[in-house]
Protein backbone atom coordinates (compact mmCIF):
# COMPACT_ATOMS: atom_id res chain seq x y z
CA UNK A 1 0.00 0.00 0.00
CA UNK A 2 2.60 2.50 0.75
CA UNK A 3 4.90 2.13 -2.21
CA UNK A 4 1.82 2.48 -3.97
CA UNK A 5 1.04 5.43 -2.46
CA UNK A 6 4.82 6.64 -2.67
CA UNK A 7 4.35 5.63 -6.90
CA UNK A 8 1.23 7.85 -7.30
CA UNK A 9 3.10 10.80 -5.11
CA UNK A 10 5.76 10.50 -7.84
CA UNK A 11 3.68 10.09 -10.84
CA UNK A 12 1.92 13.77 -9.39
CA UNK A 13 4.90 15.10 -8.77
CA UNK A 14 6.48 14.45 -12.38
CA UNK A 15 2.60 15.59 -13.88
CA UNK A 16 3.23 18.64 -11.58
CA UNK A 17 6.66 19.56 -13.18
CA UNK A 18 5.57 18.80 -16.59
CA UNK A 19 3.05 20.99 -15.82
CA UNK A 20 5.53 24.00 -15.27
CA UNK A 21 6.08 25.04 -18.37
CA UNK A 22 5.22 28.55 -18.56
CA UNK A 23 8.09 30.80 -18.85
CA UNK A 24 9.04 33.01 -15.56
CA UNK A 25 12.27 34.76 -14.82
CA UNK A 26 14.43 32.08 -13.00
CA UNK A 27 14.88 32.46 -9.05
CA UNK A 28 11.51 34.63 -9.20
CA UNK A 29 10.62 34.72 -5.41
CA UNK A 30 7.36 33.38 -3.96
CA UNK A 31 6.69 37.34 -2.82
CA UNK A 32 7.49 38.54 -6.77
CA UNK A 33 5.30 35.59 -7.89
CA UNK A 34 2.43 36.62 -5.74
CA UNK A 35 2.65 39.97 -6.81
CA UNK A 36 2.85 38.87 -10.69
CA UNK A 37 -0.51 36.95 -10.16
CA UNK A 38 -2.18 39.87 -8.04
CA UNK A 39 -1.29 42.10 -11.15
CA UNK A 40 -2.79 39.75 -13.57
CA UNK A 41 -5.74 39.11 -11.65
CA UNK A 42 -6.56 43.58 -11.06
CA UNK A 43 -5.79 43.70 -14.74
CA UNK A 44 -7.97 41.53 -16.19
CA UNK A 45 -11.11 42.73 -13.91
CA UNK A 46 -10.16 45.96 -15.28
CA UNK A 47 -10.35 45.51 -18.72
CA UNK A 48 -13.74 44.96 -20.65
CA UNK A 49 -14.62 42.23 -22.88
CA UNK A 50 -13.74 43.56 -25.93
CA UNK A 51 -10.33 44.57 -24.45
CA UNK A 52 -9.76 41.29 -23.41
CA UNK A 53 -10.65 39.58 -26.64
CA UNK A 54 -8.07 42.11 -28.26
CA UNK A 55 -5.11 41.13 -26.31
CA UNK A 56 -5.15 37.48 -28.72
CA UNK A 57 -4.46 39.27 -32.14
CA UNK A 58 -1.15 39.96 -33.05
CA UNK A 59 -0.74 42.34 -36.16
CA UNK A 60 2.14 42.98 -38.53
CA UNK A 61 3.72 46.41 -38.69
CA UNK A 62 6.17 46.99 -41.97
CA UNK A 63 7.35 49.87 -41.86
CA UNK A 64 8.09 49.60 -45.88
CA UNK A 65 4.90 49.63 -46.96
CA UNK A 66 3.91 53.53 -47.07
CA UNK A 67 1.97 55.67 -44.16
CA UNK A 68 -1.17 53.79 -45.65
CA UNK A 69 -0.08 50.95 -43.99
CA UNK A 70 1.18 52.41 -40.88
CA UNK A 71 -2.05 54.51 -40.86
CA UNK A 72 -3.85 50.99 -40.77
CA UNK A 73 -2.29 49.37 -37.85
CA UNK A 74 -2.04 52.79 -36.24
CA UNK A 75 -5.77 52.45 -36.34
CA UNK A 76 -5.83 48.71 -35.45
CA UNK A 77 -3.73 49.27 -32.49
CA UNK A 78 -6.25 52.06 -30.80
CA UNK A 79 -9.88 50.62 -32.00
CA UNK A 80 -9.39 46.89 -31.16
CA UNK A 81 -7.17 47.07 -27.92
CA UNK A 82 -4.71 44.30 -29.60
CA UNK A 83 -2.20 42.52 -27.52
CA UNK A 84 1.03 42.74 -29.89
CA UNK A 85 2.68 43.39 -33.28
CA UNK A 86 5.25 41.31 -35.38
CA UNK A 87 7.84 44.12 -36.44
CA UNK A 88 8.79 43.04 -40.37
CA UNK A 89 11.23 44.98 -42.66
CA UNK A 90 12.88 47.52 -42.65
CA UNK A 91 13.54 50.83 -40.68
CA UNK A 92 15.04 50.36 -37.35
CA UNK A 93 14.35 53.84 -36.20
CA UNK A 94 11.05 54.24 -37.68
CA UNK A 95 10.26 50.81 -35.86
CA UNK A 96 11.53 52.18 -32.34
CA UNK A 97 9.71 55.58 -32.71
CA UNK A 98 5.86 53.66 -33.90
CA UNK A 99 6.44 51.05 -31.18
CA UNK A 100 7.09 53.97 -28.40
CA UNK A 101 3.79 55.43 -29.21
CA UNK A 102 2.01 52.35 -29.56
CA UNK A 103 2.80 51.35 -26.22
CA UNK A 104 1.80 54.78 -24.82
CA UNK A 105 -1.52 54.68 -26.02
CA UNK A 106 -2.29 51.12 -25.02
CA UNK A 107 -3.81 50.54 -21.83
CA UNK A 108 -2.22 47.31 -21.58
CA UNK A 109 1.21 47.43 -23.06
CA UNK A 110 1.62 45.60 -26.42
CA UNK A 111 4.03 42.39 -26.39
CA UNK A 112 6.51 43.32 -29.24
CA UNK A 113 7.47 40.00 -31.74
CA UNK A 114 9.59 39.51 -34.75
CA UNK A 115 10.76 36.69 -36.50
CA UNK A 116 14.73 37.06 -35.55
CA UNK A 117 16.26 33.38 -35.77
CA UNK A 118 19.31 34.73 -37.58
CA UNK A 119 19.03 38.00 -35.47
CA UNK A 120 17.37 40.90 -36.58
CA UNK A 121 18.98 41.05 -39.61
CA UNK A 122 16.26 38.63 -40.69
CA UNK A 123 13.99 41.71 -40.67
CA UNK A 124 16.20 44.86 -40.44
CA UNK A 125 19.22 44.78 -43.46
CA UNK A 126 21.32 47.49 -41.34
CA UNK A 127 21.61 44.34 -38.69
CA UNK A 128 24.37 42.11 -38.24
CA UNK A 129 23.83 38.45 -39.32
CA UNK A 130 24.31 36.02 -37.45
CA UNK A 131 24.68 32.25 -38.89
CA UNK A 132 21.62 30.19 -39.86
CA UNK A 133 20.63 27.25 -37.44
CA UNK A 134 21.76 24.81 -39.72
CA UNK A 135 25.47 25.88 -39.50
CA UNK A 136 24.55 26.40 -35.41
CA UNK A 137 23.81 22.52 -35.57
CA UNK A 138 27.41 21.78 -36.89
CA UNK A 139 29.21 23.54 -33.81
CA UNK A 140 29.52 21.07 -30.73
CA UNK A 141 30.30 23.47 -28.35
CA UNK A 142 26.34 24.74 -27.40
CA UNK A 143 27.05 27.16 -25.07
CA UNK A 144 28.55 29.32 -28.32
CA UNK A 145 24.96 28.76 -29.78
CA UNK A 146 23.84 30.16 -26.40
CA UNK A 147 26.27 32.88 -26.51
CA UNK A 148 24.82 34.06 -30.00
CA UNK A 149 21.14 34.35 -28.21
CA UNK A 150 21.78 36.09 -26.00
CA UNK A 151 23.31 38.91 -28.25
CA UNK A 152 20.19 38.67 -30.41
CA UNK A 153 18.35 38.93 -27.09
CA UNK A 154 20.32 42.19 -25.98
CA UNK A 155 19.66 43.66 -29.91
CA UNK A 156 16.10 43.06 -28.69
CA UNK A 157 15.89 44.69 -25.51
CA UNK A 158 17.48 47.60 -27.57
CA UNK A 159 14.61 47.82 -30.10
CA UNK A 160 11.63 47.16 -27.73
CA UNK A 161 11.32 43.53 -28.75
CA UNK A 162 9.95 41.59 -26.22
CA UNK A 163 9.37 37.96 -28.20
CA UNK A 164 12.07 36.17 -30.76
CA UNK A 165 9.83 33.57 -32.73
CA UNK A 166 12.61 31.16 -32.25
CA UNK A 167 13.98 28.59 -32.47
CA UNK A 168 12.90 26.26 -35.13
CA UNK A 169 13.07 22.51 -33.63
CA UNK A 170 12.02 21.21 -37.02
CA UNK A 171 13.86 17.96 -37.74
CA UNK A 172 14.82 18.29 -41.42
CA UNK A 173 15.19 14.81 -43.10
CA UNK A 174 14.09 15.84 -46.62
CA UNK A 175 16.81 17.72 -48.16
CA UNK A 176 13.95 19.39 -50.70
CA UNK A 177 12.15 20.78 -47.75
CA UNK A 178 11.52 24.03 -49.45
CA UNK A 179 10.79 26.22 -46.36
CA UNK A 180 12.65 24.59 -43.63
CA UNK A 181 16.36 23.76 -44.54
CA UNK A 182 18.88 26.02 -43.35
CA UNK A 183 16.30 27.09 -40.77
CA UNK A 184 16.47 23.52 -38.83
CA UNK A 185 20.01 22.57 -36.76
CA UNK A 186 19.63 19.70 -38.60
CA UNK A 187 18.49 15.51 -39.22
CA UNK A 188 19.17 14.20 -35.86
CA UNK A 189 16.73 14.70 -33.12
CA UNK A 190 19.30 14.80 -29.99
CA UNK A 191 21.33 17.31 -31.87
CA UNK A 192 18.27 19.57 -32.55
CA UNK A 193 17.23 19.25 -28.81
CA UNK A 194 20.49 20.43 -27.36
CA UNK A 195 20.96 23.25 -29.63
CA UNK A 196 17.48 24.08 -29.71
CA UNK A 197 17.92 24.36 -25.80
CA UNK A 198 20.69 26.41 -25.84
CA UNK A 199 19.55 28.82 -28.29
CA UNK A 200 16.60 29.09 -25.74
CA UNK A 201 18.41 29.55 -22.54
CA UNK A 202 19.72 32.60 -24.05
CA UNK A 203 17.15 34.49 -24.90
CA UNK A 204 15.13 33.54 -21.79
CA UNK A 205 17.80 33.95 -19.38
CA UNK A 206 18.31 37.54 -20.62
CA UNK A 207 14.54 37.86 -20.39
CA UNK A 208 13.26 37.56 -24.15
CA UNK A 209 10.54 35.10 -24.73
CA UNK A 210 11.60 32.46 -27.07
CA UNK A 211 8.99 29.96 -28.80
CA UNK A 212 9.71 26.75 -30.22
CA UNK A 213 8.50 26.02 -33.92
CA UNK A 214 6.78 24.63 -36.10
CA UNK A 215 4.50 22.20 -33.87
CA UNK A 216 3.92 19.08 -34.30
CA UNK A 217 6.82 19.34 -36.87
CA UNK A 218 7.68 20.91 -40.31
CA UNK A 219 10.97 19.13 -40.99
CA UNK A 220 9.97 16.92 -43.84
CA UNK A 221 7.26 18.67 -46.22
CA UNK A 222 7.84 18.77 -49.64
CA UNK A 223 5.55 22.01 -49.83
CA UNK A 224 6.06 25.97 -48.67
CA UNK A 225 3.09 26.64 -46.39
CA UNK A 226 3.50 30.31 -47.11
CA UNK A 227 1.75 28.67 -50.85
CA UNK A 228 -0.30 26.08 -49.62
CA UNK A 229 -0.89 23.16 -47.46
CA UNK A 230 2.27 20.98 -46.94
CA UNK A 231 0.90 17.14 -45.45
CA UNK A 232 3.06 15.10 -43.37
CA UNK A 233 1.81 11.73 -44.06
CA UNK A 234 3.93 9.55 -41.07
CA UNK A 235 2.07 7.10 -39.17
CA UNK A 236 2.26 7.96 -35.20
CA UNK A 237 5.06 5.61 -34.48
CA UNK A 238 7.66 7.78 -36.96
CA UNK A 239 6.09 11.02 -35.44
CA UNK A 240 6.64 10.29 -31.89
CA UNK A 241 10.30 9.56 -32.75
CA UNK A 242 11.10 12.44 -35.05
CA UNK A 243 8.72 14.90 -35.75
CA UNK A 244 7.34 15.49 -31.99
CA UNK A 245 10.45 14.38 -30.32
CA UNK A 246 11.64 17.98 -29.93
CA UNK A 247 8.68 19.45 -29.05
CA UNK A 248 7.93 16.65 -25.88
CA UNK A 249 11.78 17.14 -24.98
CA UNK A 250 11.59 21.13 -23.97
CA UNK A 251 8.36 21.07 -22.73
CA UNK A 252 9.04 21.41 -19.56
CA UNK A 253 12.07 23.38 -19.93
CA UNK A 254 10.22 26.70 -18.78
CA UNK A 255 10.14 27.59 -22.82
CA UNK A 256 7.51 30.33 -22.83
CA UNK A 257 5.47 29.75 -26.30
CA UNK A 258 5.16 27.07 -29.01
CA UNK A 259 4.16 27.98 -32.60
CA UNK A 260 1.90 25.94 -34.13
CA UNK A 261 1.98 25.17 -38.32
CA UNK A 262 -0.23 24.92 -41.46
CA UNK A 263 0.46 21.52 -41.71
CA UNK A 264 -1.71 18.74 -42.68
CA UNK A 265 -1.35 15.33 -40.65
CA UNK A 266 -3.74 12.61 -41.36
CA UNK A 267 -2.15 10.35 -38.42
CA UNK A 268 -3.16 13.32 -35.53
CA UNK A 269 -6.13 14.93 -37.33
CA UNK A 270 -8.67 12.36 -39.28
CA UNK A 271 -10.92 15.17 -40.34
CA UNK A 272 -9.51 15.61 -44.04
CA UNK A 273 -7.55 18.92 -45.24
CA UNK A 274 -7.61 20.39 -41.58
CA UNK A 275 -4.52 22.08 -40.75
CA UNK A 276 -2.87 21.88 -37.14
CA UNK A 277 -3.46 25.13 -36.43
CA UNK A 278 -6.81 24.95 -36.01
CA UNK A 279 -6.82 21.64 -35.40
CA UNK A 280 -8.89 21.10 -31.83
CA UNK A 281 -7.26 17.38 -32.18
CA UNK A 282 -3.74 18.37 -32.39
CA UNK A 283 -3.71 21.84 -30.07
CA UNK A 284 -6.23 21.16 -27.24
CA UNK A 285 -5.75 16.85 -27.27
CA UNK A 286 -2.13 16.49 -27.84
CA UNK A 287 -0.23 20.06 -27.35
CA UNK A 288 -2.22 20.94 -24.16
CA UNK A 289 -4.02 17.82 -22.75
CA UNK A 290 -1.76 14.96 -23.46
CA UNK A 291 1.76 16.63 -23.94
CA UNK A 292 0.68 19.28 -20.59
CA UNK A 293 2.15 22.50 -22.07
CA UNK A 294 0.94 25.26 -20.70
CA UNK A 295 3.09 28.10 -21.86
CA UNK A 296 1.27 30.63 -24.70
CA UNK A 297 0.42 28.60 -28.34
CA UNK A 298 0.55 30.67 -31.21
CA UNK A 299 -0.54 29.95 -34.34
CA UNK A 300 1.83 30.68 -37.65
CA UNK A 301 0.85 33.43 -39.29
CA UNK A 302 -2.76 33.20 -40.61
CA UNK A 303 -1.37 34.99 -43.94
CA UNK A 304 0.00 32.38 -45.02
CA UNK A 305 -1.54 30.53 -48.13
CA UNK A 306 -1.98 27.51 -46.16
CA UNK A 307 -4.66 28.69 -44.43
CA UNK A 308 -5.10 32.13 -45.99
CA UNK A 309 -6.61 30.70 -49.55
CA UNK A 310 -9.04 28.48 -47.33
CA UNK A 311 -10.56 30.48 -44.83
CA UNK A 312 -11.77 34.16 -44.52
CA UNK A 313 -9.85 36.80 -42.24
CA UNK A 314 -11.65 36.28 -38.90
CA UNK A 315 -12.92 32.94 -39.49
CA UNK A 316 -9.53 31.44 -39.42
CA UNK A 317 -8.81 33.35 -36.53
CA UNK A 318 -12.28 32.31 -34.89
CA UNK A 319 -11.17 28.55 -35.63
CA UNK A 320 -7.85 29.20 -33.98
CA UNK A 321 -9.39 30.32 -30.97
CA UNK A 322 -11.54 27.72 -31.39
CA UNK A 323 -8.66 24.74 -31.26
CA UNK A 324 -6.74 26.02 -28.36
CA UNK A 325 -4.35 28.66 -29.64
CA UNK A 326 -4.03 31.37 -27.01
CA UNK A 327 -3.02 34.30 -29.64
CA UNK A 328 -3.36 34.49 -33.75
CA UNK A 329 -0.60 36.10 -35.46
CA UNK A 330 -0.29 38.02 -38.37
CA UNK A 331 -4.28 38.46 -37.98
CA UNK A 332 -5.96 39.63 -41.15
CA UNK A 333 -9.52 40.39 -39.70
CA UNK A 334 -9.28 41.18 -35.66
CA UNK A 335 -12.72 43.34 -36.01
CA UNK A 336 -14.19 40.28 -37.91
CA UNK A 337 -12.09 37.32 -35.61
CA UNK A 338 -13.43 39.36 -32.33
CA UNK A 339 -17.05 38.93 -33.10
CA UNK A 340 -17.16 35.43 -34.38
CA UNK A 341 -15.47 34.79 -31.33
CA UNK A 342 -18.06 36.67 -29.37
CA UNK A 343 -20.50 35.00 -30.93
CA UNK A 344 -19.25 31.38 -30.83
CA UNK A 345 -18.94 32.43 -26.57
CA UNK A 346 -22.68 33.29 -26.69
CA UNK A 347 -23.71 30.24 -28.50
CA UNK A 348 -21.46 28.05 -26.41
CA UNK A 349 -19.68 27.16 -28.62
CA UNK A 350 -16.33 28.72 -26.80
CA UNK A 351 -16.58 28.71 -23.15
CA UNK A 352 -15.39 32.23 -21.35
CA UNK A 353 -13.19 30.72 -19.33
CA UNK A 354 -10.77 29.81 -22.29
CA UNK A 355 -10.54 33.63 -23.12
CA UNK A 356 -10.03 34.19 -18.88
CA UNK A 357 -7.11 31.26 -19.58
CA UNK A 358 -5.92 32.72 -22.44
CA UNK A 359 -5.53 36.37 -21.60
CA UNK A 360 -3.99 35.49 -18.20
CA UNK A 361 -1.80 33.49 -19.55
CA UNK A 362 -0.58 36.45 -21.84
CA UNK A 363 -1.19 39.46 -19.14
CA UNK A 364 1.51 36.89 -16.68
CA UNK A 365 4.09 36.48 -19.63
CA UNK A 366 3.40 40.16 -19.91
CA UNK A 367 4.63 41.04 -16.46
CA UNK A 368 7.31 38.33 -16.05
CA UNK A 369 8.82 40.39 -19.35
CA UNK A 370 8.54 43.70 -17.46
CA UNK A 371 5.74 45.26 -19.50
CA UNK A 372 3.58 46.10 -16.76
CA UNK A 373 5.92 49.19 -16.75
CA UNK A 374 6.81 49.85 -20.50
CA UNK A 375 10.54 52.33 -20.84
CA UNK A 376 10.69 54.21 -24.40
CA UNK A 377 13.30 53.09 -26.17
CA UNK A 378 15.89 55.61 -28.12
CA UNK A 379 16.24 55.20 -31.83
CA UNK A 380 19.44 57.03 -32.05
CA UNK A 381 22.03 54.91 -32.76
CA UNK A 382 20.29 51.93 -33.33
CA UNK A 383 21.87 50.96 -36.60
CA UNK A 384 25.34 51.17 -35.06
CA UNK A 385 23.71 49.46 -32.26
CA UNK A 386 22.71 46.30 -34.47
CA UNK A 387 26.13 46.28 -36.26
CA UNK A 388 29.23 46.66 -34.35
CA UNK A 389 32.32 44.89 -33.14
CA UNK A 390 31.09 43.05 -30.83
CA UNK A 391 28.87 41.14 -33.37
CA UNK A 392 31.35 40.63 -35.70
CA UNK A 393 33.74 38.98 -33.14
CA UNK A 394 31.07 36.72 -31.79
CA UNK A 395 30.00 35.63 -35.29
CA UNK A 396 32.85 34.65 -37.02
CA UNK A 397 33.97 32.49 -33.78
CA UNK A 398 30.58 30.81 -34.74
CA UNK A 399 31.36 30.17 -37.99
CA UNK A 400 34.74 29.14 -37.15
CA UNK A 401 33.45 26.64 -34.86
CA UNK A 402 30.95 25.19 -37.26
CA UNK A 403 33.54 24.45 -40.36
CA UNK A 404 33.40 20.61 -40.98
CA UNK A 405 36.31 19.04 -42.22
CA UNK A 406 35.10 15.78 -43.97
CA UNK A 407 38.33 14.55 -45.46
CA UNK A 408 41.99 15.34 -45.85
CA UNK A 409 43.70 12.12 -47.70
CA UNK A 410 46.91 14.15 -48.36
CA UNK A 411 47.19 16.10 -45.61
CA UNK A 412 46.85 19.22 -46.90
CA UNK A 413 46.30 20.96 -44.35
CA UNK A 414 47.30 24.09 -43.11
CA UNK A 415 47.95 25.61 -45.98
CA UNK A 416 50.81 27.78 -44.57
CA UNK A 417 53.84 29.05 -46.87
CA UNK A 418 52.44 26.90 -49.96
CA UNK A 419 51.70 28.29 -53.02
CA UNK A 420 48.31 27.20 -53.91
CA UNK A 421 45.37 28.19 -56.67
CA UNK A 422 41.81 28.96 -56.41
CA UNK A 423 39.11 27.98 -58.70
CA UNK A 424 35.79 30.13 -57.20
CA UNK A 425 32.61 28.43 -58.46
CA UNK A 426 29.08 28.84 -58.69
CA UNK A 427 26.88 32.56 -58.21
CA UNK A 428 27.72 34.25 -55.33
CA UNK A 429 30.76 36.72 -54.39
CA UNK A 430 34.09 35.01 -53.25
CA UNK A 431 36.73 38.19 -52.99
CA UNK A 432 36.24 38.38 -49.10
CA UNK A 433 37.89 34.57 -49.48
CA UNK A 434 40.55 35.08 -51.45
CA UNK A 435 41.69 38.21 -49.95
CA UNK A 436 42.12 36.22 -46.23
CA UNK A 437 43.91 33.33 -48.09
CA UNK A 438 47.13 35.53 -48.26
CA UNK A 439 49.43 36.49 -50.70
CA UNK A 440 50.35 32.85 -51.69
CA UNK A 441 46.57 32.59 -53.49
CA UNK A 442 46.47 32.68 -57.22
CA UNK A 443 42.91 33.13 -58.60
CA UNK A 444 42.39 30.84 -61.80
CA UNK A 445 39.13 31.13 -63.65
CA UNK A 446 37.25 27.88 -64.48
CA UNK A 447 38.29 29.13 -68.39
CA UNK A 448 41.81 28.49 -66.87
CA UNK A 449 42.54 25.80 -65.09
CA UNK A 450 44.34 24.22 -68.29
CA UNK A 451 47.10 26.56 -66.96
CA UNK A 452 47.75 25.24 -63.35
CA UNK A 453 51.05 23.22 -63.28
CA UNK A 454 50.60 19.40 -62.63
CA UNK A 455 50.11 18.19 -59.23
CA UNK A 456 49.40 22.15 -57.28
CA UNK A 457 47.19 23.00 -54.61
CA UNK A 458 44.00 23.81 -55.79
CA UNK A 459 41.07 25.73 -53.85
CA UNK A 460 37.83 24.78 -55.60
CA UNK A 461 34.89 26.81 -53.99
CA UNK A 462 31.50 26.58 -54.02
CA UNK A 463 29.92 29.85 -53.12
CA UNK A 464 26.21 29.52 -53.41
CA UNK A 465 24.22 32.46 -52.73
CA UNK A 466 23.66 33.39 -49.24
CA UNK A 467 21.22 36.54 -49.84
CA UNK A 468 18.24 34.30 -48.53
CA UNK A 469 17.76 30.80 -46.00
CA UNK A 470 15.90 29.71 -49.08
CA UNK A 471 18.05 29.60 -52.17
CA UNK A 472 18.77 26.44 -54.16
CA UNK A 473 21.97 24.44 -52.90
CA UNK A 474 22.46 22.44 -55.82
CA UNK A 475 25.65 22.62 -57.80
CA UNK A 476 25.53 23.37 -61.77
CA UNK A 477 26.48 19.96 -63.95
CA UNK A 478 29.29 22.39 -65.26
CA UNK A 479 31.00 23.03 -61.83
CA UNK A 480 30.89 19.23 -61.20
CA UNK A 481 32.42 18.77 -64.23
CA UNK A 482 35.42 21.08 -63.30
CA UNK A 483 35.51 19.73 -59.80
CA UNK A 484 36.06 16.18 -61.67
CA UNK A 485 38.70 17.90 -64.25
CA UNK A 486 40.82 19.13 -61.54
CA UNK A 487 41.11 16.02 -59.28
CA UNK A 488 42.57 14.11 -62.03
CA UNK A 489 46.03 16.36 -62.06
CA UNK A 490 45.59 18.72 -58.99
CA UNK A 491 45.53 18.34 -55.19
CA UNK A 492 42.19 19.05 -54.39
CA UNK A 493 40.58 21.10 -51.70
CA UNK A 494 36.94 21.38 -52.08
CA UNK A 495 35.29 23.84 -49.87
CA UNK A 496 31.68 24.32 -49.82
CA UNK A 497 29.96 27.72 -48.96
CA UNK A 498 26.76 26.76 -48.51
CA UNK A 499 24.56 24.04 -47.26
CA UNK A 500 25.96 20.28 -46.96
CA UNK A 501 23.35 18.98 -49.02
CA UNK A 502 24.96 20.61 -52.13
CA UNK A 503 27.25 17.63 -51.88
CA UNK A 504 24.66 14.75 -52.04
CA UNK A 505 25.42 14.06 -55.61
CA UNK A 506 29.00 15.01 -56.03
CA UNK A 507 31.69 12.31 -56.12
CA UNK A 508 34.21 13.39 -53.78
CA UNK A 509 36.31 10.38 -53.87
CA UNK A 510 38.96 11.92 -55.73
CA UNK A 511 39.14 15.10 -53.69
CA UNK A 512 41.83 14.88 -51.33
CA UNK A 513 40.37 17.63 -48.76
CA UNK A 514 36.54 18.58 -48.21
CA UNK A 515 35.31 21.32 -46.12
CA UNK A 516 31.54 22.34 -45.34
CA UNK A 517 31.31 26.32 -44.66
CA UNK A 518 27.29 26.12 -44.78
CA UNK A 519 27.16 29.82 -45.80
CA UNK A 520 28.75 32.36 -48.26
CA UNK A 521 29.20 35.89 -46.39
CA UNK A 522 32.27 38.11 -45.13
CA UNK A 523 32.59 36.33 -41.64
CA UNK A 524 31.54 33.08 -43.08
CA UNK A 525 34.57 33.25 -45.63
CA UNK A 526 36.80 34.77 -43.23
CA UNK A 527 36.98 32.36 -40.66
CA UNK A 528 37.57 29.78 -43.22
CA UNK A 529 40.41 30.88 -44.88
CA UNK A 530 41.69 31.49 -41.05
CA UNK A 531 41.20 27.97 -40.20
CA UNK A 532 42.67 26.55 -43.91
CA UNK A 533 45.58 29.16 -42.77
CA UNK A 534 45.89 27.11 -39.34
CA UNK A 535 44.90 29.98 -37.53
CA UNK A 536 41.81 27.95 -35.97
CA UNK A 537 41.21 24.32 -34.83
CA UNK A 538 38.29 22.52 -37.12
CA UNK A 539 35.94 20.56 -35.13
CA UNK A 540 32.22 20.61 -36.64
CA UNK A 541 30.20 17.78 -37.41
CA UNK A 542 27.84 17.51 -40.21
CA UNK A 543 24.55 18.08 -38.63
CA UNK A 544 22.46 16.46 -41.64
CA UNK A 545 22.54 13.17 -43.54
CA UNK A 546 23.10 14.19 -47.01
CA UNK A 547 23.76 10.94 -48.67
CA UNK A 548 24.73 6.64 -47.92
CA UNK A 549 28.37 8.36 -47.11
CA UNK A 550 28.26 11.85 -45.53
CA UNK A 551 25.97 10.87 -42.72
CA UNK A 552 25.20 13.05 -39.73
CA UNK A 553 27.82 13.19 -36.98
CA UNK A 554 30.76 12.94 -39.61
CA UNK A 555 33.66 15.44 -39.15
CA UNK A 556 36.84 15.29 -38.42
CA UNK A 557 38.98 17.19 -35.74
CA UNK A 558 41.93 19.72 -36.95
CA UNK A 559 43.97 21.17 -34.55
CA UNK A 560 47.45 23.37 -35.58
CA UNK A 561 50.01 24.03 -33.99
CA UNK A 562 49.19 28.06 -32.95
CA UNK A 563 45.75 28.87 -32.49
CA UNK A 564 44.25 32.35 -33.02
CA UNK A 565 41.22 33.34 -30.72
CA UNK A 566 39.90 35.84 -33.09
CA UNK A 567 39.92 38.28 -30.44
CA UNK A 568 39.32 40.72 -32.94
CA UNK A 569 37.68 40.72 -36.41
Amino acid sequence: MKKLVYTSLLTFLFISLNLSAQYQPKNISKEDLKKANQWVDKTYKSLSQDEKLGQLFIVALYTNRGEDEISKVRSIVNNDKIGGLILMQDDAAREINLVNEFQQKSKIPLMIGMDAEWGLYQRIATAHKFPWAMTLGAIQNKNMIQQMSAKIAEDCHRMGINWDFAPVVDVNTNPNNPIIGNRSFGSEVNNVISSALSYANGLQDNNILAAIKHFPGHGDTSTDSHLDLPVVSHNLERLNNVELAPFKALMDKGIGGVMVAHLYVPALEPAKGIPASVSKNIITGLLKNKLGYKGLIITDALNMGAVANKYKPGELDALAFKAGNDIMLFSQGVADGKKLIQKAIDNGGIPQSRVEESVKKILLTKYFLGLNQYNPKNPENINADLNNETHEILVRNLYSEAITLLKDDKKLLPLQGKQIYYVPLEEAPYQTFANQLGSNIIIKKASEISTIPANSTVIVGFHKDNSTAYKPYKISAESKKILADLTKNQNVILNVFGSPYALKDIDISKVSTVLVSYENNDDSMTATAHALAGKRKISGRLPVLVNDKLKAGMGIDFTPLQIDTLKHP
